[in-house]
């Protein structure tokens, strides 16, 4: 006897994916371009911190719809991507903060 009666003949009805989140992408699409961008061009990992803050939000939101929007995976990288570009726009900028104290103090 068949458990799931209907035009599936044996299969459970698919319920289709829930619609990502708005910001999911973008954020995930911030962060790489941040991480990426840091070594051809360093003026883009200013882009860091936004990522970390919008795949941050975009988390929180999700897992607060409880299965209703999908997408935590690219927010997630976004998050990731944006607290490494971060750390790194952290470092470049102590670097040169002391290359200029350096310089200011020996001149």
């Amino acid at each position: 006897m068949n458990p799931y009666p209907g035009p599936y003949y044996g299969y459970p009805p698919y319920a289709p994916p829930p619609p990502q989140h708005p910001q999911a992408t973008t954020a995930m699409a911030l962060g790489i371009t941040a991480l990426v961008g840091t070594f051809m061009c360093p003026l883009i990992v200013v882009l860091g911190p936004f990522a970390w803050v919008m795949g941050k939000r975009a988390m929180d939101e999700i897992d607060e719809a409880a299965g209703a929007l999908g997408g935590r995976g690219s927010a997630q990288a976004g998050y990731i991507c944006g607290i490494i570009a971060t750390v790194l726009l952290s470092l470049g900028v102590a670097a040169f903060l002391s290359i200029v104290i350096g310089v200011a103090i020996t001149a």
